[in-house]
């Protein structure tokens, strides 16, 4: 298989790209990024000399550049491309329109040009809005609250249509909150991981309340290539962990790994549009034979260790972020 992973360079991405690797010794990956802030090529530091790996950076909204990548040697592509942070979105929302809806709609056009045979789009719960009770399914609407949230919608709307208008071979995933190695540090856990092993204040929004579900990148990785190999077309797949934790929670069970007091947490001005609960009914990819395999609080304490371990990759990530920090929180980093 031929391989085009779109925003390799990031987060999942990264962790999907060196799996497949161990797992697939005889596919061939091309890691297409723009390499922004959150792309970081230190992330495959250890595959960027395998042979059946290359890495082009470019944008997905570039035509010329996607169709280049496309109609040389591609088969597959799956869609990892995205401005991912909600409090971004807030402040300047027109990356994410640009990126995520545009940037998708150019990866489509191509995948149809040269006749894909299949399109993965890496989606978001967040698209569902919040619900106080129960579990989200594939086929409940779209309500989301963020512009974000709305640009991941609108991508996954595009997709959709282009499997219904032009049959284009497209399946939809949409994981709830990931976390592991290799998250840029201003999402929430490694953001106060980071803060904590800097005895710096940890920014908890609003009454500390809000529940996500936390999944463990290295479970979703398996739920993605799952997908891409038996996976329906044109259907979607929810991939929840059922490891429902609130902020205030999280952040304690960070500040006890690393023997930090409680006092470093401060709380500050929620968000505007701020979904109280995420959950997914997650039973259609658990049909399939997917299940999460990692333990969450063993998880998040080998997660803790990494970025204890890894200063060097973080430091001067978090060094290039201050200024949005300052913007978001009112406060020092």
């Amino acid at each position: 298989m031929r391989i085009l992973v779109t925003g390799g360079a990031g987060f999942i991405g990264s962790n999907f790209i060196r799996y497949l690797l161990g797992k697939y010794p005889d596919y061939e990956i091309t890691n297409l990024d723009k390499l922004t802030y959150s792309g970081n090529l230190e992330n495959l530091r250890d595959v960027e000399k395998n042979p059946n790996y290359r890495f082009i950076k470019g944008d997905i909204r570039d035509k010329k550049v996607v169709d280049s990548v496309v109609k040389e040697r591609v088969d597959t592509i799956l869609n990892f491309a995205a401005e991912s942070h909600v409090d971004r979105s807030i402040l300047e929302p027109e990356s994410f329109i640009r990126t995520d809806i545009y940037g998708t709609y150019t990866l489509l056009e191509a995948a149809r040009r040269y006749k894909i045979n299949r399109y993965i789009q890496i989606s978001t719960d967040e698209v569902y809005g919040s619900i106080e009770k129960g579990s989200f399914k594939e086929t409940d609407p779209l309500n989301p609250s963020s512009p974000y949230a709305a640009s991941k919608a609108s991508a996954d709307l595009l997709c959709l249509s282009y499997f219904t208008t032009y049959k284009l071979p497209m399946i939809i995933t949409r994981s709830s909150n990931n976390y592991g190695h290799y998250q840029f540090p201003e999402k929430l856990i490694p953001l106060f991981i980071t803060n904590a092993l800097e005895n710096k204040l940890l920014p908890l929004y609003g009454d500390g309340m809000n529940v996500r579900d936390w999944l463990y990148a290295l479970d979703n990785c398996r739920a993605i290539d799952l997908i891409l190999h038996k996976g329906e077309i044109g259907e979607i797949y929810n991939v929840g962990a059922d490891n429902e934790r609130t902020n205030i929670e999280i952040t304690k069970s960070v500040l006890k790994i690393l023997g930090k007091s409680e006092d470093l947490i401060r709380k500050v001005k929620d968000r505007p549009g701020h979904d109280r609960r995420y959950s997914l009914d997650s039973s259609k990819i658990r049909k399939l034979g997917w299940e999460p395999e990692h333990n969450f609080e063993k998880a998040l304490k080998e997660t803790v260790d990494w970025y204890r371990n890894n200063e060097s990759w973080w430091k001067r990530l978090k060094e290039k972020a201050e200024e949005f920090y300052k913007k978001q929180y009112g406060m020092e980093n």
